[in-house]
Order: C-alpha cells, then sequence, then structure tokens
C-alpha cells in the first residue's frame, strides 16, 4: 500500500487548503483522478475529488481514516473503485469485501449518509476481466440493496457497443480510460439519479 503514500499526501494537502466544507466526495481511482470538470460540474453540491491513480477498493478502504481524517459534515459519497483490484488478479468476492469494509468505516464516522457505488466499467482494455467484472457489479447491486443509504450506480450498460462489447468511442487510446464522450456519459447517468443528485444546476462540459 505505500506506493499510494505521494497521492495520499497530496490529498491531505489539498484538503487543508479548502477554502469551503465539501458536502460531496468523490473517492476512487483514476476514473475520478483523470476527471478534470468534475468538481466544477458539480459545484452547487460542494464537491470535492479525492481520487488517487490507481486506486483499489482495497487502498481505499486501508487509507479512509487518513484521508478522511479532517472532512467533517460530510452528506454523501460517490465511490469508484474495484476495477483495478480485478485488473491485478482479485476474486470479486475479495472486492465485495473491501467495498462492504469501506461502507462500515463510512458509517462509523458519519452515519447513514448517503453512499453511491458506480458500477465496474467494461473497458476493453479488461476485456478478459468481462465476467468478474459483471459478477462484481451484480454483488454490488445485491449489497446496495440490503442498505437504504447504499446507492448502486449502472454504468456498465451504458458503455457497450450495439454487440454487447465496450464501444471505443468512450475511451482513450489506452482503452481502458475514458475521453470526454465517456466522462459526458456518465455525468448523464449522474443526473438522471434525482436521489443522489437534487435537482439544482449543473454545469455543462
Amino acid at each position: 500500500m505505500f506506493w499510494y503514500l505521494d497521492d495520499i499526501v497530496r490529498l491531505e494537502n489539498e484538503i487543508e487548503k479548502l477554502d469551503y466544507k465539501p458536502k460531496m466526495v468523490f473517492y476512487g481511482s483514476s476514473t475520478f483522478t483523470l476527471w478534470n470538470e468534475l468538481t466544477t460540474v458539480f459545484k452547487d453540491y460542494n464537491p470535492i475529488n479525492l481520487g488517487f491513480g490507481g486506486s483499489t477498493l482495497a487502498a481505499c478502504t486501508w487509507y479512509f481514516d487518513r484521508v478522511f481524517k479532517n472532512l467533517d459534515n460530510i452528506e454523501s459519497i460517490v465511490i469508484y473503485a474495484g476495477d483495478n483490484d480485478l485488473g491485478d488478479g482479485r476474486h470479486p468476492e475479495e472486492v465485495i469485501l473491501y467495498l462492504e469494509n469501506l461502507i462500515a468505516r463510512i458509517r462509523a464516522k458519519y452515519g447513514n449518509i448517503k453512499c453511491s457505488v458506480i458500477s465496474i466499467k467494461p473497458s476493453i482494455a479488461r476485456l478478459h476481466l468481462i465476467n468478474s467484472i459483471r459478477y462484481t457489479n451484480t454483488k454490488i447491486e445485491e449489497l446496495a440493496a440490503k442498505d437504504d443509504h447504499l446507492y448502486f450506480i449502472n454504468i456498465y450498460d451504458k458503455f457497450l457497443d450495439e454487440n454487447g462489447n465496450p464501444d471505443a468511442i468512450y475511451f482513450e487510446e489506452d482503452r481502458l480510460h475514458f475521453n470526454q464522450l465517456g466522462y459526458e456519459l456518465i455525468i448523464n447517468t449522474l443526473k438522471s439519479n434525482s436521489v443522489i443528485f437534487p435537482k439544482k444546476t449543473l454545469v455543462k462540459i
């Protein structure tokens, strides 16, 4: 876990320098880290982007107490992670255990705030893991169904082409990370969830 330390220190410094009280936290891997317009698009929700590149759900859980130490009065957390866990060879059931642990830590610190878990994306680069990705998403959805304050946001289906394969138009050349079209699709998906994102004006990109 120590290879994430530079990123964790970066996040701590960003939190320390904040000139506002964040209410919504985006926490997870490079899907958030590379999303440069995130805090602008969701500015009405007082967001903060706490993504750190290459992170796993295991790492998000491991560093939760440290990263969130000085963040009080958080109202909701949006999570995207698990993609890299599977890429590292972890079994879907392990990913779910990490997620359960992370949610437990969130509940211990913040109580029953809204927590949203974005489904793992179907990337071209990880097509060989597609069955594990589907299974993990199913288990995340099942976990959310047991918790009235945990929400599953399905982006998986939206990134498939007419043949049911990951659609290349949404990905960068590395076939793993989203391009601008990919992020626009995520924004539209999130905006459609009025429970997580009550009616406010989101900035278009």
